[in-house]
């Protein structure tokens, strides 16, 4: 009989037959073939830039406003947002790459975070950010979740590569 299996007087079948057992692994195989390449370009395609090879340190130029009033320019007290702009002009003459952060309490006016951001930029500091605490909204165990999710994703990412690939090497023996 075909595939090896051979009856006996019996009707006991002794034999196993693979046929249909190798159909269904060369479907899947074909099947993960098709579909690895698919999961690994789901990203998308970005320039990202290039750090450079040297030991360049930025220079940040600190605003700090308080919820009381106070202002601070790289920790030192100034008596008004005014005297920010002398201060600004002179960073900047100094190093023309200056960045500018500023960092306000959420108390203060929205007001005057956008008039000491009209005077950096009046004193011509182009690149401005504005620092933000690292708190959350979301529980702790949402966030344990979501890194545990993203663990997960790149395991099975990790898992479909390695699959694809021992797949490619079988192909190869055959």
């Amino acid at each position: 009989m075909a595939g090896g299996a051979s009856n006996d007087d019996d009707g006991m079948i002794s034999g196993i037959n693979v046929t249909p057992l190798v159909d269904v692994v060369l479907v899947l195989l074909v099947i993960f073939m098709v579909t690895a390449p698919m999961i690994h370009a789901q990203g998308m395609p970005m320039d990202l830039p290039q750090a450079s090879k040297t030991e360049n340190l930025q220079t940040i130029f600190s605003v700090e406003l308080g919820a009381d009033g106070a202002t601070m320019v790289d920790s030192e007290a100034l008596a008004s947002d005014e005297a920010i702009s002398p201060l600004a002009r002179k960073a900047k003459q100094a190093n023309p790459e200056l960045r500018a952060v500023i960092r306000a309490d959420k108390k203060v006016e929205h007001g005057r975070v956008i008039h000491v951001l009209d005077l950096l930029k009046k004193s011509g500091i182009a690149k401005i950010a504005f620092a933000v605490s690292q708190g959350s909204t979301k529980s702790k165990k949402a966030s344990d979740e979501e890194a545990a999710s993203a663990e997960k994703l790149l395991a099975d990412e990790r898992l479909s590569a390695s699959f694809s690939g021992l797949v490619f090497k079988f192909l190869r023996l055959l």
